[in-house]
């Protein structure tokens, strides 16, 4: 048509078709990027490696350098059991730097005051964007049916990524022996003597990882397990790789 840039015209389909025809060029859009970082008690423990809210940032500001890199913008939330803070997606090095200091920052609370998944799940639905590339670095404890409808919401308008965070001894506790916790202020022993209860906590980890599995799968949700004795460059570098 007239007014066409003669330097857009795909000579190989003009020579072929015998009709002139030109490329058309689409603006490629930056993506909003929204990491969602659980810093409750529960995030507040490790037996080997790191703790799994050190874990859990380490993950993330890897996740916003590189997000950073492909020019998109990145924002964030970062909740725990007394507070929940969101981030605003925004450009360049600045917007990193600022959700960097949102995790260094974020409040270690030493008592529960109510606020849960579900609550932070569902301020995640309100502030991230359609379009938006979401990743939520968890242990999913509380996973629970308002978690599933919540992670439907966000998979309606969001490509939504799972990264489920957990200590070795979560999953499998150590055979014949007397176990002492304690967060400081409490303490519990643990005789892993008692099959019966050995085999009832495995049980509890496993239903919570396959609920996860099941979700993800159901929802066409990406899942990604770290652990706190995981490199997390390994961990997350098929997944980028495929992004």
């Amino acid at each position: 048509q007239q007014g066409d840039d003669i330097r857009s015209i795909d000579w190989r389909v003009t020579a072929r078709t015998g009709k002139t025809h030109t490329k058309l060029f689409r603006e490629e859009r930056e993506k909003p990027v929204f990491i969602s970082v659980d810093n409750r008690l529960t995030m507040q423990f490790a037996t080997r490696g790191v703790f799994k809210s050190v874990q859990a940032k380490k993950l993330a500001a890897l996740l916003a350098w590189v997000a950073n890199q492909q020019g998109d913008r990145i924002g964030g939330q970062v909740f725990s059991q007394s507070s929940c803070m969101e981030l605003k997606p925004q450009n360049g090095k600045h917007s990193v730097l600022h959700f960097l200091n949102a995790l260094v920052v974020a409040d270690n609370p030493t008592e529960a005051t109510g606020f849960t998944l579900p609550q932070a799940l569902f301020r995640l639905s309100q502030h991230a964007r359609p379009g938006s590339l979401v990743y939520i670095i968890s242990d999913f404890r509380g996973l629970n049916n308002q978690v599933e409808n919540y992670l439907l919401k966000l998979s309606e308008h969001c490509d939504v990524v799972l990264i489920f965070i957990y200590d070795p001894l979560e999953k499998r506790l150590p055979t014949q022996g007397r176990y002492r916790f304690t967060d400081e202020a409490r303490e519990i022993v643990i005789d892993t003597s008692d099959k019966q209860r050995l085999t009832n906590y495995q049980l509890r980890f496993e239903e919570r990882l396959q609920k996860l599995k099941r979700i993800a799968l159901r929802r066409g949700l990406a899942l990604i397990q770290c652990s706190t004795q995981d490199d997390p460059v390994q961990r997350l570098r098929h997944p980028l790789e495929m992004r």
